[in-house]
């Protein structure tokens, strides 16, 4: 089943770059007239060399398409394109049309806010959303200004990429902007909070929701002194000023991303404006998000790739640059080790799949399949590999040759090519070797260590072979107490004679690879990790072992056995990719019997005996919530939490969804504790956690929102995946389990873009561990009619479950 639109292939893109030059924008919103749609009144002028092309449009309905003056025939239009004729030179066209607001955080997305029924909207270009807002040409290399007008409710305020004025109510004029690519254009409107301030010269901006007004308020200080502290530290390493006038950060509601590095106005996730008590880790998430949307202002924004397959130029070094910049100016100087936990196992995995591919040129054949590709091979891969490379050339010459790049492409466009040779001029020598091996060849080599043998082997991946040389430190334990040593592996075998205790590989991740604990090792961390106080270790050993599970070489027993005796509550946030949504997603269904209990037992102990009012114990607390069975503990907690931990609504609705996992709560609790507190966050959280109930009405629900006969927010749709599929619920989940391969197909025409490849992954059947559904998820992935973006999320569900089934054949659970 086709998507309604055609995404944009490589081939068309070179086409369309060789004939035309995009001179400017002018594009005219009317957000007042309607709550589901928007008037757009587009021009384009741009140069043509003569001859066909087509301009991208995705309205609701076209009033009228004019070309130099002559009206075109609108019943043209298809799929999203509509043919143009141009004449060599100079051409105008102007494209008069009706857009939809949009829920699923792309487009002009639109937002109601549940606590006060205010409405929101803001802008998301990316990856091929523009023509749903206005008529372009869209694609990375047609740069050009934009000219924006906007009319819209007299009570709200205006924010674009360019500064602007307000010359009378519900009138907002923006300057011209410097040339942008379409997916960088945007726009934030509506009743928003907004605080404002100044640095070096850089007119500065807040914004958020009016009901989160206070939080914002309370984070300010912080977010505008790292603000202040990044553009210091930006403009001394690049030599370069910002070059794009007001910097503007508005946190919105419902965004996919992390956020958007649109200059002149960056666009946040909202939930980074914390209304409930946070830990370190997600403080350092926020701030590391910050710092990276920052360097994408130069690494990006003022040179932007030519095309997707060198997405990497964008997301590597801001993924660098960002964690960099974070550990060195702000008081986050632990980000490294933080980053550690968060996105080291993203990339690994990644690169591990049969989909992976090279950092650079990814092969992107359109648009909508190098939206996959923003993934942990282009953001952690990457980074750690620039990470080495800034350390092997030094800072002078790594940071010359980033210069000469910007300037040499200054609000254009270039490629890997391109910046290689910046690098070569600033001295760097020939690295065409190191392109080929780490940049040009994918797959990561597995590094472990042979104790009888003697010997530290590494083999590259079968299918995508190279010869890397590693240079990384060694963590050795003898006597219970640890040192380092260095180490250079240059072969399939270099000689390690150790007699240690413990012997634990890269831990402070100085190379790229897949490193694993030898079993000695293994037995002895059992004893040695509790008294690890080294952060940066025991992030590393902690890589090691999920490392060692993911290649099924380390038994979900042995998990378990280190779990209890020293609970990762370092790692202080649960969120997706780290230890705490690893431990109940992968490893404890694969557990022993009694591992649940075992988990818990060790987390309450932890609440009990870590400092009271600690990030710790509030990380050991969910980890005690998310493993408890005893719907009395839970409801004790719901009336008197931990002294130390407050009943805030994170730590609220945390409860209520284990209790509805459970089937201790019901749908009328539920619904009262949304209308107590009716948050944006709140809505998330009853949608998770109503669907999490083990009744067929539940599971019914979850499946409308997944087929698009109920439909909701992107946030929501998020939460109704993530919840339906509960373990201890496989009987009532049976049906559903072909339901999800017979009917995935069709949501390429109720959903699109982001939310269509998302929905994939979170409504995958994950508590379906059997060879049946990996046969299935595996013939639907090859299927090639299907949308490109769905079966690479499928074939990357089906590979989680390939390997899950792998270690519970090679550790069958007793």
């Amino acid at each position: 089943m086709n998507s309604p639109y055609q995404s944009l292939q490589h081939a068309e893109a070179i086409a369309r770059r060789e004939l035309l030059d995009v001179e400017e924008y002018d594009v005219r919103l009317d957000l007042a007239a309607d709550e589901k749609t928007f008037g757009s009144v587009t021009t384009i002028r741009f140069t043509s060399r003569g001859g066909p092309t087509f301009v991208d449009l995705k309205p609701v309905r076209v009033n009228e398409i004019r070309l130099n003056g002559g009206a075109l025939d609108v019943d043209l239009l298809e799929r999203g394109r509509l043919p143009l004729e141009t004449v060599e030179g100079l051409n105008e066209l102007v494209v008069d049309a009706v857009m939809p607001f949009r829920n699923d955080g792309e487009g002009l997305h639109r937002s109601v806010d549940p606590a006060d029924g205010r409405s929101y909207v803001y802008g998301m270009m990316f990856m091929d959303a523009a023509p749903s807002v206005f008529a372009c040409f869209d694609q990375p290399d047609l740069k050009a200004p934009y000219s924006l007008h906007v009319e819209a409710p007299d009570a709200w305020t205006v924010i674009a990429n360019a500064p602007g004025t307000n010359p009378e109510p519900g009138v907002w004029e923006f300057e011209r902007s410097q040339p942008l690519s379409t997916y960088f254009v945007t726009l934030v409107a509506g009743p928003y909070h907004v605080i404002r301030d100044e640095h070096d010269g850089i007119p500065l901006g807040l914004s958020a929701r009016a009901s989160i007004a206070g939080a914002l308020e309370a984070d300010a200080d912080e977010l505008l002194t790292m603000t202040r502290q990044c553009f210091d530290e930006f403009h001394r390493v690049f030599g370069i000023r910002y070059p794009f006038g007001n910097y503007h950060q508005a946190f919105v509601p419902e965004f996919n991303a992390g956020a958007m590095e649109n200059p002149g106005c960056v666009t946040f996730r909202d939930p980074l404006v914390f209304t409930s008590r946070v830990t370190r880790g997600m403080r350092i998430q926020r701030a590391t998000t910050l710092a990276h949307e920052m360097a994408h202002q130069w690494f990006g924004n003022i040179v932007t790739p030519r095309w997707w397959d060198d997405l990497w130029l964008n997301e590597s070094f801001a993924e660098y640059m960002g964690n960099r910049v974070t550990a060195d100016v702000t008081e986050y100087d632990d980000a490294w080790v933080d980053n550690a936990y968060a996105r080291r196992q993203w990339g690994l995995y990644a690169d591990q799949r049969p989909s992976t591919h090279p950092v650079a040129g990814n092969g992107a054949v359109d648009a909508s399949a190098a939206l996959q590709d923003f993934d942990g091979i282009s953001y952690a891969k990457g980074s750690s590999i620039l990470r080495q490379l800034a350390a092997s050339l030094g800072d002078e010459v790594f940071f010359a040759g980033a210069i000469d790049h910007f300037t040499q492409a200054r609000f254009g466009n270039a490629t890997m090519h391109d910046l290689f040779e910046s690098w070569e001029r600033a001295g760097a020598g020939d690295l065409s070797s190191f392109t080929s091996n780490w940049l040009r060849t994918a797959g990561p080599d597995t590094i472990v260590l042979d104790r009888a043998a003697g010997v530290v082997r590494r083999t590259p991946p079968a299918d995508h072979p190279a010869d890397r040389a590693h240079t990384f430190r060694v963590g050795i334990a003898t006597d219970g107490k640890w040192s380092t040593r260095m180490l250079t592996v240059e072969g399939p075998e270099t000689p390690f004679a150790v007699d240690a205790d413990a012997v634990v590989l890269d831990p402070y991740e100085d190379s790229w690879a897949v490193v694993q604990p030898d079993p000695a090792t293994v037995a002895q961390l059992k004893t040695l990790l509790p008294d690890v106080e080294d952060e940066g270790l025991r992030a590393g050993i902690w890589n090691n072992v999920r490392s060692a599970f993911h290649e099924a070489t380390l038994s979900p027993a042995d998990v378990i056995d280190l779990v209890v005796a020293s609970p990762p509550v370092e790692s202080t946030e649960d969120t997706k990719r780290r230890l705490g949504s690893w431990l109940l997603g992968d490893v404890l269904p694969l557990a022993p019997a009694g591992s649940l209990e075992r988990v818990h037992a060790a987390a309450r102990e932890k609440v009990e005996t870590t400092t009271t009012g600690s990030e710790h114990q509030l990380s050991a607390l969910r980890m005690a919530i998310s493993t408890a069975t005893d719907p009395a503990l839970l409801r004790s907690w719901l009336s008197a939490t931990p002294a130390g931990v407050e009943l805030d609504v994170d730590v609220r609705w945390r409860l209520l969804v284990r209790l509805a996992a459970l089937g201790e709560t019901d749908p009328e609790e539920l619904l009262a504790a949304l209308d107590a507190e009716p948050t944006a966050v709140s809505r998330v959280a009853h949608m998770k956690a109503l669907v999490s109930l083990p009744t067929a009405e539940a599971k019914a629900h979850a499946w409308s929102v997944f087929t698009g006969a109920l439909d909701v927010p992107n946030y929501e749709l998020e939460a109704a995946g993530l919840g339906m599929w509960r373990g201890g619920q496989e009987e009532l989940l049976a049906a559903y389990v072909d339901r999800y391969f017979d009917e995935l197909p069709a949501t390429v025409t109720v959903r699109s873009g982001w939310v269509l490849a998302d929905a994939t992954e979170f409504f995958f059947p994950v508590t379906s561990l059997s060879a049946e559904t990996l046969a299935r998820a595996q013939d639907l992935a090859a299927d090639t009619s299907l949308d490109l973006s769905v079966r690479r999320r499928l074939a990357d569900s089906a590979d989680d479950l390939a390997r899950k089934l792998a270690t519970a054949r090679a550790f069958p659970a007793s």
